[in-house]
């Protein structure tokens, strides 16, 4: 959720996320071949575990790109209404109140 109370200059780091997990995808492909081929199973199934996991990171960041401006908001972009309904955002503040 989106309060309003982020730096204006923020930006979502879903592109260096994406050609870091495509560089994983790269190292964890070359390990678990690597190991299959001089005998290591278990290392092997190692590498191929975390291959999927950087498959299913790189799935979920390609999503959120692709879904646009709600996950990576920009300076046009108003505050978002909190999720409760409660009243809108009130403006500029440096201290949160419980």
């Amino acid at each position: 959720m989106r309060t309003g109370s982020e730096p204006v200059t923020a930006r979502s780091a879903l592109r260096a996320r994406f050609w870091l997990s495509v560089w994983g995808l790269v190292w964890t492909v070359f390990g678990t071949a690597a190991f299959a081929v001089v005998g290591r199973p278990g290392w092997a199934a190692a590498c191929g575990v975390v291959w999927l996991l950087v498959t299913i990171d790189m799935i979920m960041i390609l999503r959120h790109i692709r879904q646009g401006p709600h996950y990576q908001p920009g300076r046009d972009i108003p505050p978002y209404r909190p999720p409760d309904g409660g009243p809108p955002y009130p403006g500029p503040s440096r201290h949160r109140h419980p």
